[in-house]
């Protein structure tokens, strides 16, 4: 992580992005014990089925939280005062996912310069998965 200062980016530009997957099944067990999040619908593809589901499906969280690497990966994470998702749509074993940022606005006013950044994380086709946006403080 390099340090970034307010005067280096412009509202437009790209953060650098990062790529996971494919997705597998063990990713999801995994996740499901760090969370504790042991529904089913997780972690095993028979009861997921019997759901009306094709099989497995991702974590919110664990896709969330893989997006949140675009933030850290760039920024200080000390610097970022906002963090908001919107989960869109389910990920699945198997996909890779791309997550991406873009700075969407650039503001400075009565001292306090922050931007924000528009998140979005979607499979290789781009089909969204997660979206949302998080802010950054600059002192």
């Amino acid at each position: 992580m390099k340090t970034i200062k307010f005067d280096d980016v412009n509202q437009g530009e790209e953060i650098p992005s990062i790529e996971f997957g494919p997705i597998k099944q063990m990713d999801l067990v995994r996740y499901a014990g760090a969370s504790g999040d042991f529904n089913p619908i997780h972690t095993d593809p028979t009861l997921a089925k019997e759901y009306g589901l094709d099989g497995t499906i991702a974590h919110g969280m664990y896709i969330m939280s893989q997006l949140s690497r675009v933030c850290s990966n760039w920024i200080n994470p000390n610097q970022v005062s906002n963090y908001n998702v919107k989960f869109r749509g389910m990920a699945i074993p198997g996909e890779t996912i791309i997550c991406t940022g873009k700075i969407k606005r650039k503001t400075e006013k009565e001292g306090k310069r922050t931007i924000l950044v528009a998140l979005q994380a979607a499979n290789s086709e781009g089909d969204i998965k997660v979206s949302g946006d998080f802010t950054v403080i600059f002192i």
